[in-house]
């Protein structure tokens, strides 16, 4: 990598930390309603991942999708606005924290079923290899999803069909406040892709620049007609499950012996010892974007509330038609 892109996917972490951070105080204040589910501690994930796509690469995941789409160029200031429930954010205020989309952007959205999104992404990747389109479809789901019908039939028909897309499963330990072992018959979640006969990896998601190299090996395998891939990405969420976790399913030393390997402290470090950016020039990226977030705050507190109207739209299509 050059040294922009190393800074870029620095900045991308600390962003998106940044975010998650002030729509947890935006939540306290009662300014964000319904669920919050923050992506503290699995930067690292989408940034890595997300970093390796070409613009044609569809993006879909689930419901902890806010960093996912900051990685697929969603601004901040649209992302707050639509946790904030106002019109100008992304889904118009209308999606909220688990239904943030932009199709301009091949970011196919965030999906508040656990594992309904999976049947959704083999079918953009059947529609890509039905015209012949080069993109690859990038799956994104947690460990729990992987105990779903929907995972299995979603896998099934990728092998059968020879289907472009990567399957990544954001492994966090935790399916809601159960862990892997307790829930999952095969807690080696990569070896649930071994039964549809799909290559698979796993790759330690607290490191950004293992997931980037994991993720543009298999999309690389893809592009040139290997199939689809499964890429079980081992990780850890800081936070409870969402805003009202009262967390009594796991030990506060459990969650401070996976924060000594915080995944943008981590990076920071070895982007110093490496001598790629200066202590003084990280700062510097830091301030850029408390900045930035700060911007988007204030944006999306001073825009609109989405008029009543909106309710009407974007429900169906037109069904109705003037009679006479």
């Amino acid at each position: 990598m050059e040294k922009q892109e190393y800074l870029n996917l620095y900045h991308q972490m600390v962003a998106i930390r940044r975010l998650e951070e002030s729509a947890a105080e935006l939540y306290q204040q009662g300014k964000i309603g319904g669920f919050l589910h923050l992506y503290i501690g699995q930067e690292a994930v989408s940034t890595g991942l997300i970093s390796a796509r070409r613009p044609e690469d569809r993006v879909i995941t689930a419901y902890r999708d806010h960093g996912v789409a900051y990685n697929s160029g969603l601004s901040a200031r649209v992302i707050i606005a639509e946790l904030l429930g106002k019109a100008t954010g992304c889904s118009k205020g209308k999606g909220g924290s688990m239904h943030m989309a932009d199709v301009k952007k091949n970011y196919w959205g965030g999906h508040a079923i656990v594992g309904a999104h999976l049947p959704l992404a083999a079918g953009l990747a059947l529609g890509d290899l039905y015209s012949k389109a080069p993109g690859v479809t990038i799956c994104m789901f947690g460990d729990g999803a992987t105990n779903i019908g929907y995972f299995h039939e979603a896998l099934n028909l990728s092998k059968v069909w020879n289907l472009p897309v990567l399957w990544v499963c954001e492994n966090n330990q935790y399916g809601m406040g159960t862990s892997v072992k307790r829930a999952s018959a095969v807690s080696d979640i990569r070896q649930k892709a071994e039964g549809y006969g799909i290559r698979n990896e796993r790759v330690d998601g607290m490191d950004v620049l293992a997931v980037h190299e994991a993720g543009q090996k298999m999309l690389d395998e893809i592009r040139a007609g290997g199939g689809p891939r499964f890429l079980e990405i081992e990780t850890y969420r800081f936070r409870g499950h969402s805003m009202g976790d009262p967390e009594r399913y796991r030990k506060p030393e459990e969650v401070r012996r996976y924060e000594e390997h915080d995944p943008i402290a981590g990076f920071r470090k070895v982007l110093i010892d490496q001598g790629i950016a200066s202590e003084k020039e990280l700062v510097g990226l830091e301030k850029d974007v408390e900045a930035e977030i700060q911007d988007a705050i204030e944006f999306a507190e001073a825009s609109p509330e989405p008029a009543p109207e909106e309710l009407y739209k974007n429900v169906y299509v037109e069904t109705y038609q003037e009679v006479g």
